[in-house]
């Protein structure tokens, strides 16, 4: 069995609630991460794009991060979002070793808006690398980042440090995944970063998902990992075309306000985001409140 097979299956960004005032809201924290446990899934993600990292100050996601711990109890490994668009800003970060006692790994997302080249990447990811008390998951995910962690740099970082351990692939580009994962050190970990492509991702040889949509559907989103990574193709498909009305939903007006709507509407927590984003608009909450009922 792999070293890094503790992030094998269904890992799942979790939101942060938030009260009606906009405060971080713990209460709801607690039930999320109790109803995701539930269902079965291997790890959460914490302070992960979904969990609106970017709006959070420093004091709440150093909270929210020890109210996870705390419910979690060990249960399940936990990954801690950790990236931005300044390297010396992360590498402080992880200077602070104390913070990392109770995190198996962080998720680290590439740099977005200065757009670095592939030398640049390369390099950031090189002195996270050469600090991180914890092994990394390198995140590509151009549709927010503007640039592309191509497959040539992927495998370079694999193969040049070991605790860089695997890559959440959001790039929606399933030939670029197909490099990685044939060419890619044993140990290293091809994750989708996508719910609708994971089915696809796990058949091409990808080890699992990190989820949106199992915050809401843990139980099934994760089962359905399970079997098609167990080559059970029949039953996997069943449960993936189950979901994917929902999940193509929760995209339609942004993320994490669909997943949000949805998390409301199943009584987890309140659907209320911080600007800049907003609540989904009118058609998409009605067109997620027909799916939810018509799944229940």
């Amino acid at each position: 069995m792999s070293k890094n097979s503790k992030f094998n299956g269904t890992g799942v960004a979790i939101v942060t609630p938030f009260n009606k005032d906009h405060s971080v809201d713990y209460k709801s924290l607690g039930k999320l991460v109790n109803h995701i446990i539930k269902g079965g899934v291997e790890y959460i993600v914490v302070l992960g794009t979904t969990g609106e990292s970017v709006t959070l100050s420093k004091d709440e996601k150093a909270a929210v991060v020890s109210h996870v711990i705390e419910v979690t109890a060990k249960r399940v490994p936990i990954v801690l979002g950790l990236g931005g668009n300044n390297t010396q800003e992360i590498l402080n970060s992880l200077s602070e070793t104390s913070a990392f006692k109770n995190i198996d790994a962080i998720l680290s997302v590439s740099p977005y808006y200065n757009k670095p080249n592939q030398r640049g990447i390369y390099q950031h990811y090189k002195l996270i690398a050469e600090v991180s008390p914890v092994p990394i998951i390198l995140y590509n995910v151009p549709g927010r980042t503007a640039s592309n962690i191509t497959a040539e740099t992927t495998l370079a970082l694999a193969n040049d440090f070991k605790n860089i351990i695997g890559i959440k692939e959001a790039s929606g580009n399933l030939e670029q995944c197909m490099k990685i994962i044939k060419n890619k050190p044993n140990d290293f970990l091809v994750i989708s970063g996508d719910d609708m492509l994971t089915l696809p991702m796990i058949a091409c040889g990808a080890e699992g998902v990190i989820s949106v949509v199992a915050n809401a559907f843990p139980k099934d989103f994760s089962d359905m990992t399970r079997k098609i990574s167990a080559g059970n193709v029949k039953e996997a498909q069943k449960l993936h075309y189950k979901l994917t009305d929902i999940i193509e939903q929760l995209f339609a007006d942004g993320n994490p306000a669909g997943i949000k709507a949805v998390l409301e509407l199943l009584d987890i927590s309140r659907a209320d985001v911080r600007l800049p984003l907003v609540k989904v608009n009118k058609a998409t909450q009605n067109a997620l409140e027909g799916l939810v009922k018509k799944y229940k």
